[in-house]
């Protein structure tokens, strides 16, 4: 340590190399950390509101009542004209509409899918009985698509990635610590291993053991098994890249924000538009994306999700296995 009196270029120099500065850059980080993480969860859940929603609408109904429902929602409706309602149930199937408007025998109708977006649903259900009230129009709502009576919120998909996201990374990490020599394809091995039985224990938890929804056994355990292998592998590039300081990109990107824009809690339609945008090519956003297809719309699969799960996979462990020389672990 040096004496009193010494310059002060002597003191910053012994604290450079003291513990204490890893420490205060570690004190800083969490704090502000904390802050970043509740604003984006708060930023992104707390008060859902809608930017543009993909309506499909049959024929000719009322217009005044679709101004009043554009005026309760304070959003723009994304009207998507089709001549046949049968036209226009394909077009929830396939997810490019989350609603059907028509009118018939002198009635609205107005046909939600609470699968495509529960919070998207409940937000068009409440607008449409305001606007038939203020247009004195008669309407008949029902439910194209229902969530499974044992997730009446359609939240349980959301916590299956989240489970795959934050095992997954936390996985790589604890190989990191506890087991640092492993060679790079050993400890790819290892990542693939405890994704794979992670992932099995996910699936079986939330569909055998609580009966909160009906999985698609092999198909939820490939996507949650992806998820975790994908974000493991994430957290081992980055340990490459950045070394001991790895958990700060990793929990950024997968956390902080790739979580609260997946769509999962709350519909991309009600995101804000950054959000909204980003977070399907973002491993949790896929992760959510690929389960709520293969659950609820088996018959419109849609390929985007599998690729970017892949995508991220292929690039952290190319990173990885070009720059395996840089990663803190391994053994001759």
């Amino acid at each position: 340590m040096p004496e009193y009196g010494e310059p002060v270029s002597g003191h910053w120099r012994a604290f450079r190399h003291s513990p204490y500065l890893p420490a205060l850059v570690i004190v800083l980080i969490v704090a502000a950390s904390a802050g970043l993480f509740a604003g984006s969860y708060t930023y992104a859940m707390a008060n859902p509101t809608p930017r543009e929603v993909p309506v499909a609408v049959v024929g000719s109904p009322d217009g005044a009542f679709l101004d009043a429902l554009r005026g309760r929602l304070s959003a723009s409706l994304d009207r998507r004209e089709y001549a046949e309602y049968p036209q226009a149930v394909d077009a929830v199937e396939a997810q490019r509409v989350f609603a059907i408007v028509r009118e018939r025998n002198g009635r609205i109708e107005l046909d939600t899918a609470s699968a495509a977006g529960a919070s998207v649903a409940e937000l068009l259900t409440g607008g449409a009985r305001a606007a038939a009230r203020s247009v004195d129009a008669r309407i008949d709502i029902r439910d194209l698509k229902p969530l499974h009576p044992g997730d009446p919120r359609g939240l349980a998909l959301f916590y299956l990635s989240i489970a795959a996201v934050i095992t997954g990374f936390l996985g790589a990490v604890q190989l990191s610590a506890n087991a640092g020599t492993l060679k790079p394809l050993e400890r790819a091995l290892a990542t693939v291993a405890y994704a794979l039985l992670g992932g099995f224990a996910i699936v079986a938890t939330v569909t055998w053991l609580l009966d909160a929804v009906e999985l698609p056994f092999l198909q939820s355990w490939t996507i949650v098994s992806l998820t975790m292998f994908a974000s493991g592998m994430i957290f081992t590039m980055f340990n490459t890249l950045v070394r001991r300081w790895a958990i700060l990109p990793t929990w950024v990107l997968m956390v902080m924000l790739g979580n609260p824009s997946s769509g999962g809690a709350v519909s991309w339609p009600l995101l804000p538009s950054v959000l909204g945008a980003i977070g399907r090519w973002l491993p949790p956003g896929a992760s959510v994306n690929a389960q709520h297809t293969a659950v609820y719309f088996a018959g419109h699969q849609h390929a985007q999700p599998y690729l970017v799960l892949a995508g991220w996979t292929a690039v952290s462990c190319t990173v990885f296995a070009v720059w395996r020389h840089h990663h803190p672990g391994g053994r001759n």
